[in-house]
């Protein structure tokens, strides 16, 4: 097996402050909902109401979790796909697929403009069940509302939350988000590699259980977070990283990504959640640069938008610098030492810590092989492991490295966990989640 350390340092603090936050979240959602569940009520299709009650909007113990996100990355204009460029959409549809960590009875999404060049009008939303490809769910397509409204505009560079609503969102299952943009869209904000399918039709197409002839795309487009309400204390494990976290390699549409796994074990047979599982891995995300809006802002950048802003975090895992070292040698000028990434951990653990949210730190994985290793990348990959194993600076360590190498050539990846020598398949994914011990969310 592996090494794995648990830090308890500050422990007993940041578990009261966690809670006294979350006391605080539920007092403050509690105000809100007792003023506008009428409204929101009032507002929902009829099915929705027979399907879904309204018994979650009148609970006075409902805190709000994460138990799915998607970080901003973007494209600039002329690059592939079309989906992802200026003014990409009018009069369309978005019908956007996720897979869940969590459940509850209530819910609410977070739409983003982040990247926008202009103001962005949603005209219609509603969520539902996914049945399959584009359907979904008859009896449980519900329209969402934000104020009271069922359309709503967004500043550019903002971001909304949709009102809560009387939703059964079942643990480990695809949800639809539609999203009617009736004019001009701009920029779009954009999660490029989405590993699921999602669809566009022509014209609103919200309220279809069906699309009409839609196209497939490979992206998530403004939507960034679907929130549940919980009535326990369950909070949210973020896992931040870049491409081998955002599941580059993992089959498309079977949720295979490492974090899915783990969500999967944390769920466990009793069908109880310990956690939610919320993936904030960017492709190409570096943890001091970036050269590319495909590849996201660099970690220091978008900490607080991806990581801190999500609903009830307590637990970060942290596995991202392999790009650090190897893009180093495809751009002049962009080289890091070990030192240097290992103070952008550092900005990151303290930053974690500020909230009251534990840091755990993952060991890069093997690359040799991969496009853009060297020799001395790889001196800097095992200096950079060495001192997350060592350093006692996390709250935790999980080796990934060590189920992940082939014990011929530690190096390289095992020939059989990987599609590329840098990108783990699902046997790699799944094999990354089983090493984790769990008791280091305790």
């Amino acid at each position: 097996m592996f090494s794995l350390r648990h830090n308890n340092n500050n422990k007993q603090g940041n578990a009261n402050f966690g809670a006294l936050r979350r006391r605080i979240g539920s007092l403050a959602l509690t105000l809100l909902l007792s003023v506008t569940a009428g409204a929101f009520i009032l507002g929902m299709p009829t099915t929705a109401l027979r399907a879904q009650g309204s018994s979650a909007l009148a609970s006075e113990n409902l805190h709000w979790v994460t138990t799915w996100s998607a970080s901003p990355s973007s494209l600039p204009p002329g690059m592939l796909p079309p989906e992802a460029v200026t003014d990409a959409f009018t009069d369309q549809t978005l019908r956007l697929v996720l897979h869940t960590s969590i459940g509850g009875n209530t819910v609410r999404v977070r739409l983003s403009n982040t990247h926008g060049n202009k103001r962005l009008q949603i005209g219609a939303a509603t969520i539902a069940l996914q049945a399959q490809g584009s359907g979904v769910v008859p009896e449980t397509l519900t329209t969402l509302t934000f104020g009271g409204e069922e359309s709503v505009t967004i500043a550019r560079g903002g971001l909304v939350f949709s009102d809560p609503v009387a939703f059964t969102v079942p643990p480990l299952s695809n949800l639809a988000v539609s999203l009617y943009l009736p004019q001009p869209s701009g920029t779009v904000t954009t999660h490029l590699a989405a590993a699921q399918t999602s669809y566009v039709a022509a014209g609103d197409a919200s309220m279809s259980e069906q699309l009409t002839a839609p196209t497939e795309i490979p992206v998530w487009n403004y939507l960034t977070a679907v929130d549940v309400g919980r009535q326990d204390d369950i909070t949210a494990i973020v896992t931040l990283g870049d491409s081998i976290t955002d599941g580059v390699g993992s089959n498309a549409n079977l949720n295979n990504r490492w974090p899915n796994y783990l969500a999967r074990r944390l769920l466990g047979t009793d069908n109880e959640p310990d956690f939610a599982v919320v993936n904030a891995g960017i492709s190409g995300n570096r943890v001091l640069q970036e050269n590319s809006p495909r590849f996201g802002e660099n970690l220091q950048v978008r900490f607080e938008r991806d990581v801190l802003a999500l609903s009830s975090v307590s637990h970060i895992v942290l596995l991202e610098g392999i790009n650090d070292i190897g893009m180093a040698n495809m751009f002049p000028g962009e080289e890091v030492t070990p030192d240097e990434i290992i103070a952008g951990y550092r900005q990151i653990i303290t930053r974690a810590h500020a909230r009251g949210i534990k840091i755990i730190g993952a060991t890069l994985t093997p690359y040799e092989g991969a496009a853009y290793y060297t020799e001395e990348g790889e001196q800097k990959r095992q200096a950079v492991n060495a001192w997350i194993r060592t350093s006692g600076e996390f709250d935790g360590v999980i080796d990934f490295e060590i189920p992940a190498r082939d014990p011929s050539q530690i190096s390289q990846m095992v020939p059989s966990y990987t599609v590329d020598k840098l990108h783990p398949n699902d046997e790699g994914y799944k094999a990354m989640a089983d090493a984790i011990d769990l008791t280091l969310f305790d």
